[in-house]
């Protein structure tokens, strides 16, 4: 992964949100962690670091993104404090990786808040899978264990004042072992009373559902009760042939039947009115349309200060690239179909355009993956392919030029960053 320049962490755009390490005693529990993991103690004072424990700040000056997620597969993660649960993740191979550290701190919370006190608590998030070759690999990973350790060994410790305490209930004459007393008060010095304080994790196994991965070019898992569905490039090793009686594979290459699969399983909000109209959606997606047009036809243009007057007047003056590329004229058409009739017939629409005009169903658990997969179909809408698909938005964004890198922040400022639990909640209707 490429050292992103510094317009999107001046603007928040990568890496932000994160919490900054700057107190001595945390910087060498860390430190002990990375020591745990085999890796050389950090120099830097201070340092920043996402739910995982990832820091950006140490992974430049150790030349290694993936110090904490080698081979891409059983996540490695550090936690200093209990905060870490409200941080985003912003460097993982899976998708879903947030969503387990959120499972595991929350289901933990308790043992965790007392662990921090005095300890650093790091370890990996293990699925019995040490490297992934082909997609068999990804798909016989059906649960994650989280592998708890502890610098100090508190949780170790704990586990064995919790044995001597059991053994001085139930062996009549235990008290009578003054090596065994003094042993439990050395450890209730570390522990402190185990009996008020959870010092172990109450679960550790968690369900691994759907997700996607930067595995094999970026890869989609999709699981329904009697089938699971991958989605990704037919080239990626195993491609139609791993386990062919409980999973369908779909070509990313193949607007309609994704399309198909999306719409047949529930996961789609097909162009209505009824949501269309107060989202302001389509007119979303018509401006993101041509501002795409905009910098294919002038890469170089200035973009600072452009409002939809401009826009309006550009349009008017490039009818034929327009019309040539066929989205806008598709899109105005699109709403006047649907204030007429209050829907749009979907079927008679081009695969590809599909895409324009639906969003994951809200409600539906698999969300923001759907959301994150519509956006690979519609590049040109870097909002929601920055909402949804950072891994994405960020490639996308090394092709850019100067000017539409500028731009695309000031136009994500303006509008995402603003309010970003009101922009979501309006487009695609999500609550968090």
């Amino acid at each position: 992964m490429k050292k992103k320049p510094d317009l999107l962490r001046d603007n928040d755009l990568i890496y932000g949100r994160l919490l900054t390490i700057d107190e001595p005693h945390l910087i060498q529990r860390y430190n002990k962690a990375l020591a745990a993991f085999g890796l050389e103690p950090t120099k830097l004072a201070t340092f920043q670091i996402d739910r995982t424990g990832f820091s950006p700040e140490i992974a430049e000056a150790c030349g290694d993104y993936d110090y904490l997620d080698p081979n891409e597969v059983n996540r490695r993660f550090i936690i200093l404090t209990p905060s870490q649960i409200d941080l985003p993740v912003v460097h993982t191979a899976f998708s879903n990786t947030s969503q387990l550290m959120f499972e595991f701190m929350s289901r933990n919370q308790r043992a965790i808040d007392a662990l921090t006190i005095k300890d650093v608590i790091y370890g990996e998030i293990e699925d019995q899978v040490p490297k992934v070759n082909d997609i068999e690999d990804l798909l016989s990973i059906n649960q994650v264990e989280f592998k708890v350790l502890s610098a100090e060994d508190v949780l170790g410790k704990a586990a064995e004042l919790g044995k001597l305490v059991d053994r001085l209930k139930q062996e009549p004459d235990a008290w009578r072992d003054n090596a065994m007393l003094e042993r439990m008060v050395d450890l209730a010095k570390v522990c402190g009373d185990i009996r008020e304080n959870a010092l172990v994790p109450d679960q550790v196994i968690f369900r691994h559902n759907a997700y996607w991965t930067s595995h094999f070019g970026g890869l989609y898992v999709f699981v329904d009760p009697d089938m699971t569905t991958v989605i990704s490039d037919p080239a990626a090793p195993g491609f139609r042939r791993s386990r062919p009686w409980q999973v369908s594979y779909l070509s990313i290459n193949d607007a309609d039947k994704v399309f198909r699969f999306l719409a047949a399983t529930g996961r789609l909000d097909l162009p209505r009115a009824s949501w269309i109209e107060a989202s302001g959606y389509l007119e979303h997606r018509a401006e993101m349309v041509v501002r795409a047009l905009i910098r294919d036809a002038e890469p170089n243009r200035n973009l600072t200060d452009v409002d939809k007057v401009w826009l309006q007047t550009w349009i008017h003056g490039h009818a034929d690239l327009i019309a040539q590329d066929g989205n806008f004229p598709f899109l105005n058409a699109a709403k006047r179909e649907i204030a007429q009739f209050g829907h749009l017939k979907i079927e008679d629409v081009p695969p590809r355009q599909r895409f324009l005009v639906v969003r994951a169903k809200p409600d539906h658990p698999d969300a923001w993956l759907t959301n994150q997969l519509i956006s690979d179909f519609v590049p040109q809408d870097f909002v929601s392919r920055y909402v949804f698909n950072k891994p994405g938005f960020y490639k996308d964004y090394d092709g850019f030029s100067d000017a539409w890198r500028s731009h695309v922040v000031d136009v994500l400022k303006t509008t995402y960053l603003k309010d970003k639990a009101a922009f979501r909640a309006r487009l695609y209707g999500l609550t968090d």
